[in-house]
């Protein structure tokens, strides 16, 4: 419901709430002034019924007084009966009997007396009732009532102070509900400037919870959408920003790989002439010095071979692809990096099926891929531990699993280690997933990862076994 709407409800209940209210005090003052006005017509009635009867009546005896006693509690203080004279023939004043009234002023009725009657307080306002008395066609004389009406002023006076304490309470309720809905209204309205001011800050993590559909609640969601707008801005900038250093990054890294390969050329030519020069003449240690000179061209021929897929990263891969046995490519990559692993205490244990069929792969791009992830695992495991390399038949396709003992990938960073440039690592560029991921995707395979923090990391690689049609 809308704001508006329920303050025209708030007003709208507290004026039928007066309205009602001054009604009913209404109706009960009516009844209670209607019951006072029988009351003291009905002592009036008596008061003329024993006037006539005194004037009709040769009797002296007076009930006047006796009379009066009661009458008093309804507010009647004198009664008179007067002649067709104008003498006073009988009182409840027996002082007054004898006394001469003017005709003229009997013939007013009902008036207010300006003095006090019988000794009445200053504050009490008098009124004198004359009533003729005819019997017949002879009018016999008067009776003259004086009255006080203080019982009629007191009921209009309470009900005065009653609808007055009613509309003060009516308003003190009126003024509560709005206290209570300025409070409700100004307090998220003050913690909207609170995240305002946090938002300002640089805080996009706000989040206003939505608690009414009126024009707070509209506000809130409208400050939280701003608020999505903001961080998939913040999101977009951060990933131009990591495009553009990523840019300049591998700019810099293609000139310097190029600048890579004109020294491994040399070292590659250097090798073949001390194989020529120097193996003839090494006697008994020419087999070890050939094997050595082995690796050391093998490993110039791979850098060489890493630098031009690191120059063409952006390029399709050109695959050369053959059927391989996977303990046949094994075999080439693992002496490559058995001293290092020897010396970090590692073992790597071969889990491979032997009737496992051949793999439809580039060898030489594959045997990159393998490199990296053994690397990866060994950086991993400092303290050495157990490589398991697995390979099992599925389908139509063969997964190949490289799982270490490792301190294992957060989950924050599990999404990020296949991209270019990204590494957790002191040494490295964080090309080597990047690029192995670029070659499994090319032979038409897939990776997943599995990892747990101080457990360790399992990579399983999804190869076709059959050459996928282009």
């Amino acid at each position: 419901m809308k704001l508006n709407a329920k303050l025209i409800i708030i007003m709208l209940s507290l004026l039928v709430l007066v309205l009602l209210t001054l009604f009913i005090l209404n109706q009960y003052a009516q009844t209670a002034l209607v019951n006072e006005i029988q009351d003291s017509s009905h002592e009036i009635s008596k008061a003329i019924q024993m006037s006539i009867e005194d004037l009709t009546s040769d009797t002296e005896t007076s009930r006047l007084t006796d009379y009066l006693k009661k009458a008093r509690e309804k507010g009647i203080s004198e009664i008179n009966i007067i002649n067709s004279e104008g003498e006073i023939i009988d009182s409840s004043d027996p002082e007054k009997i004898g006394k001469k009234r003017e005709l003229k002023k009997l013939e007013r009725g009902i008036h207010a007396v300006r003095r006090p009657v019988g000794g009445a307080m200053l504050s009490q306002k008098p009124y004198e009732v004359v009533v003729p008395v005819i019997v017949g066609d002879e009018q016999l004389g008067y009776v003259q009532i004086n009255m006080l009406l203080d019982n009629i002023r007191d009921i209009q006076r309470a009900n005065f102070i009653q609808r007055l304490f009613a509309t003060g309470m009516v308003f003190a309720i009126g003024i509560a509900l709005t206290v209570f809905l300025a409070r409700r209204y100004t307090t998220p309205i003050e913690n909207l400037v609170g995240y305002f001011k946090r938002i300002s800050a640089g805080d996009l993590s706000v989040t206003i919870p939505v608690e009414s559909s009126d024009e707070i609640g509209e506000m809130a969601v409208g400050f939280n959408n701003m608020v999505e707008k903001l961080r998939e801005r913040e999101t977009l900038e951060k990933r131009l920003y990591e495009a553009e250093h990523l840019s300049r990054v591998g700019q810099l890294a293609s000139g310097i790989a190029h600048e890579i390969r004109n020294p491994l050329n040399y070292i590659s030519l250097a090798i073949d002439h001390l194989k020529t020069e120097i193996l003839p003449c090494s006697g008994d240690k020419r087999s070890e010095l050939e094997e050595l000179a082995g690796k050391i061209k093998e490993e110039v021929r791979r850098a060489n071979y890493m630098v031009v897929n690191f120059m063409n990263y952006g390029r399709p891969l050109k695959l050369r692809r053959a059927e391989i046995a996977y303990r046949e490519l094994l075999a080439k990559v693992l002496p490559l990096l058995q001293d290092r692993l020897r010396e970090l205490h590692i073992v790597v244990d071969l889990q491979i099926p032997p009737d496992l069929p051949p793999l439809w792969i580039d060898g030489e791009l594959f045997r990159n891929a393998i490199l990296n992830f053994i690397t990866n695992a060994s950086q991993a495991m400092p303290d050495g531990g157990t490589i398991t390399l697995g390979a099992l038949l599925d389908g139509g396709e063969v997964r190949l699993t490289f799982s270490d003992q490792g301190s294992g990938i957060s989950p924050d960073d599990l999404g990020k280690i296949f991209q270019p440039y990204f590494t957790t690592k002191d040494v490295g560029i964080g090309l080597g997933l990047a690029i192995t991921e670029r070659i499994i995707k090319e032979h038409g395979g897939s990776i997943e990862i599995e990892s747990t923090v101080g457990s360790g990391t399992t990579f399983t690689v999804s190869l076709p076994l059959q050459p996928i049609e282009t």
